[in-house]
C-alpha cells in the first residue's frame, strides 16, 4: 500500500485553513464593537451586509531552513528573514548577515 504524503498534508493543511477562517469569523461575530456598530446602522433603518475578503498566504518550510536572522544595531529588534527572503534581497544585490554578531569586513 502507498501512501500519499503529500495528499495528507493537503488534507491537514485544508483543514487548519478552515479553522482558521471560523476563527477569524468567530472573532468578528462576537466582537461588542462591531455589534454595537452594526446596531446603530440598523437603527438608522439601513439593512446590514458585511462580507470580508481575507488573503492568506503561506509557504512550507523545511525544517533545516530555519529563518535567518539579522543583527540588531543599538535600539532596533532583531529582523528575521526566511530563506525566501534571503534570497529575494540577494536578487535585489542587498546582503544580510546570517550570523549575528559576525563583522561584515573580512579585512578585520
Amino acid at each position: 500500500m502507498i501512501i500519499d504524503r503529500s495528499a495528507i498534508v493537503d488534507a491537514q493543511l485544508e483543514n487548519l485553513m478552515r479553522q482558521l477562517g471560523e476563527a477569524i469569523n468567530d472573532s468578528i461575530s462576537s466582537s461588542a464593537q462591531v455589534a454595537e456598530v452594526i446596531a446603530r446602522v440598523k437603527s438608522g433603518g439601513y439593512d446590514v451586509f458585511v462580507v470580508l475578503e481575507a488573503t492568506v498566504g503561506f509557504n512550507h518550510r523545511d525544517e533545516e531552513q530555519a529563518p535567518s536572522t539579522a543583527p540588531a544595531r543599538p535600539g532596533e529588534s532583531e529582523m528575521h528573514f526566511s530563506p525566501q527572503d534571503a534570497r529575494f534581497l540577494k536578487s535585489l544585490r542587498i546582503s544580510i548577515d546570517p550570523v549575528p554578531g559576525r563583522s561584515r569586513d573580512k579585512t578585520a
